[in-house]
This record gives C-alpha cells, structure tokens and sequence, in this order.
C-alpha cells in the first residue's frame, strides 16, 4: 500500500523544501521498520517547481495472519474470505496511518527547525491513495474531506474490468488537492480518516487512543459535522471510549466559544475522568494474579525463582500469610538491587525473618530449594534458550517438587496488539522464544504428566477473544498420589 504528497514551488520557495518538512531528503531512498513490515519513503520526482514524496508500506502479510489471523478488534474486513488471501498488504487502512505517524512523527506535529516558516504556512498540496478501503463510498470519502478545505476526487475502483456488469468494489481511487492546509494539518487529517473509512484497526483500542484522536483532531475535529461518525469509527465503536471523547469535544467546543481554557472550564471532572481510565500496568496486573493464586493454594512458603530485582517478594511482603520467602537468582547485580528495593539493611528483627536470598541457577538443582509450598516462575522460562528448558524443568518440578508451580509468560499471538512492536520482534531482546497459547499448553501438559501435577490456566490482562491475553499462566498443582510418594 502506498500514498503520495506532492507540493509545487518556484525557484525562490522550492518544492524541495516538502523534504525539510517530512525530515527526509529528497536524494535518498529510507527504510524505517514497523509494526507490521517496512516502510520506504522515496521521491519519484524532486525539483524546485514539483516535489513528490511516496511513502510504500511493505507489509509482511504472514506475520500478519500468524500473529494477529489478519485482523484487530474491529476485523479486517476481507480476512474471512482466507487467512493469507486479503486486502491489508494492499489497502490503505490503519497499518498505513500509523506508519505515517512513525515515520512522518515529526512533520505531523508541524515541527521543522530548518524551515518553520514554511511548516507553519498552507502549502499547494496533491494528496494520492490508489487503493483506499471506503465503507459508505465516495459520498462518505466527500463528506469527510470536504468540510476541510480538500478539493476531492474519489473515483470506485471496478470489481473486474473486464466484467463491468458486477459493478464497483468498496474501494475507491482518492485524490486530494488543497492550497490552503499545512503539511501538518493534512497529514493529521489522513492519519485519522484513513482508519475511520476503512472502519476497522489492526491493534486493540484502549483508553489510550482517546488521547490520540485529540490531539490528531486538535482544530478540526470538535466543529465537523461528521464528528460523531469519525469518532465512533475511530474509536471501533466502542462506546465507553466514544462517550468520553465526545464529552472532551464538547469541552473543547464550549472553551473555544467562551475563549478560555479547557482546564480552566472543567478542570474538576477532566482530572477525575483521567484517573479512571487510567490502565493497570500489565506487571501489576501479572503480581496481582500470582498473589491471588498463591492465596488460594495455600502456600505460606513461597520460592521466586528468577526473582530479578525483587518486585514479586515486595508485594508478597505485604500479605502476613507468606511465612517465608525466597528470592532466587543467578544475577548478583539482581539481588543486590533486590535487597535494597526490599530495605533489608532497615528490615525488622521479625520481617527480615521471613526474607531470604539465594544466588543459584535454575538449569541446576539446588537442595536449598527443597520443601516449598509454592513456587514462581514469572517471566523466567522465555530467557532460556529452548535446549536448556528440560533441565529447568528436572531443577523445579523433580528436585525441588513444590506443591504448587505458577508459570507466568508472554502469548506470542497478542503481540499484533502492541502498536508499536515492529512485525516479528518479540517483546524484549533478551527473550530467546515467545510461545503461542497451545504452544505453552503443549509444554505446561507435557511437563504435568511427567512429574506428577494437574494444569490448569489462567489468562493475566485483558483476554482478547480473537488472540487471548498478554499474559499466560499456567497453576501446577501436585497430585494426591504424587504427595504421598
């Protein structure tokens, strides 16, 4: 999928300076790495009296269906025909706006310390998307633009030339022309109607992308009389997320007609709405559902292994029923930071009791870890390299044997979910595999009937329905026979 922006200009105010603008010279030909595969920015002409900048999205279209089965929340809307047969490599569509946020990041806020004269004044500007995905059809594209100075030409694309008789497809040939827009402007126009025409994302809509849709829509938004379509569209049609952000319009609508400051109008109920929607970090998240776990095991005597900087054992430090406590580590440097997060050194008679630490790696056993009610495994297993697992596993569940064993690791799958992940990087450089939901079952199954334990499993986050949660976590649990033995 691509788009291009030209500008005209004269000698004295060349259309070169569109380079200056987008912070990329016209002589050179970049690759920048994406969510889902490689944009390029090239310019297929650049003089002083025409300037035409391309921006071409390559999209890896297997990691597309593998990762995220081609579609986010609101589904891409040909990904039922096939999983490898549809339109994301080809249309226009939320891939393309956020590679031009990532790649034009700065030409969208109208920053250009070379030229700000000129990033700050309407340019000639001719906008072109060859193949634009429009739910509503040209009228929708014309009713969108329009009201924001573009002169529009949205011709149907055909479904088959050669057979006319079926009529025209839902995608449409779209050119704008405006001589009275900033490059900033207009960019923020596209990185938002582009999603809202094709209605539908590739990533999860949270609360986050109501601040998004301000910020881009700043100016524009609160006075088009399309708003609620474009914010409702924008947003996946959720309605909780649509409500507040029409609320915030409103705001910003009523400040700018009694010329006063959106704070200053309601600053009251701005702060409280912003606590709410505030998300729970995914790690608080992760605690809070190995803590609840933990709480009904039973367990009093609790391993963390791979304790790494101590943030699990300061959390269970907080519940009495954690008697003791383990914090194991093959990292030196992790402990230590761990004892001073824990205040050791200041830690009462009676609570420094119940902590311990133990320098040890899991790939071997260690009788010290003998004995233990329960014993965690956050974010651990994905840092071994995968020949190395089968000794972790004889470390943890054949000689130290805990009654209770909580496994916590990334889902692969809901990686498509983190917009700015690029496609086929896992979540951190350290990880040596991130393992699909029935790639960690299979494991989690296998290693239950080898060492005698019942799994179950729990998602940790928000539990996608289409790829599941961030986290996974499997609950191993000994069994009778295998207490007895």
């Amino acid at each position: 999928m691509f788009l291009t922006i030209s500008t005209t200009g004269t000698q004295e105010r060349p259309a070169t300076d569109l380079g200056f603008l987008l912070h990329k010279h016209p002589g050179k030909a970049q690759a920048f790495s994406t969510s889902y595969g490689t944009a390029h920015v090239l310019y297929p002409e650049a003089d002083a009296q025409r300037c035409t900048a391309a921006l071409l999205l390559e999209v890896d279209a297997v990691a597309l269906v593998r990762r995220g089965k081609g579609k986010g929340r609101g589904g891409a809307p040909d990904a039922a025909l096939a999983q490898y047969v549809n339109d994301r490599p080809y249309a226009a569509s939320s891939l393309l706006a956020v590679a031009l946020s990532g790649v034009f990041s700065s030409a969208i806020r109208g920053v250009c310390t070379a030229r700000p004269e000129r990033a700050a004044e309407p340019l000639p500007l001719r906008i072109e998307v060859p193949a634009l995905p429009a739910r509503g059809g040209p009228d929708l594209v014309r009713r969108l633009f329009e009201p924001l100075g573009w002169a529009v030409t949205a011709e149907p694309v055909p479904l088959d030339t050669e057979f006319p008789q079926w009529g025209d497809s839902r995608y449409v040939r779209l050119v704008l022309e405006s001589e009275a827009l900033t490059l900033a402007a207009a960019l923020r126009h596209l990185y938002v109607l582009l999603p809202v025409l094709d209605d539908a994302k590739h990533y999860w809509v949270a609360s986050d992308e109501v601040d998004k849709l301000l910020r881009a829509g700043e100016g524009w938004l609160p006075d088009h009389p399309e708003q609620k379509l474009i914010t409702s569209r924008y947003l996946s049609r959720r309605w909780s997320l649509t409500r507040k952000a029409m609320e915030r319009l409103e705001l910003v609508r009523l400040a700018e007609a009694d010329d006063s400051e959106v704070e200053d109008l309601d600053n009251a109920v701005e702060a409280e709405t912003e606590q709410e929607e505030k998300p729970t970090p995914l790690a608080v998240q992760r605690r809070e559902a190995i803590v609840a776990a933990l709480q009904e095991s039973g367990a009093a005597r609790v391993l963390d292994l791979g304790c790494g900087q101590g943030q699990l054992m300061q959390t269970l430090l907080k519940d009495v029923r954690f008697t003791e406590i383990v914090g194991v580590d093959v990292s030196m440097r992790a402990l230590t930071i761990a004892s001073r997060r824990l205040k050791l050194d200041r830690m009462g008679e009676r609570q420094a009791a119940r902590v311990k630490l133990f320098q040890s790696s899991l790939a071997y056993t260690d009788n010290r870890l003998k004995g233990y009610d329960a014993a965690v495994l956050s974010e651990v297993i994905e840092h071994l390299d995968l020949p190395r697992l089968p000794a972790l596993e004889y470390a943890v569940f054949g000689a130290a044997h805990p009654r209770t064993v909580l496994v916590t690791t990334p889902n692969v799958e809901y990686n498509v979910r983190w917009e700015t992940l690029p496609a086929g990087h896992v979540r951190h450089g350290d990880h040596r595999f991130e393992w699909t939901r029935e790639e960690f079952r299979a494991w989690a199954d296998a290693v239950a009937e080898r060492h005698g334990y019942d799994v179950g499993f729990r998602p940790v986050g928000p539990d996608d329905p289409e790829v599941g949660p961030p986290t996974q976590m499997a609950v191993f649990t000994m069994r009778k026979e295998a207490k007895a033995a």
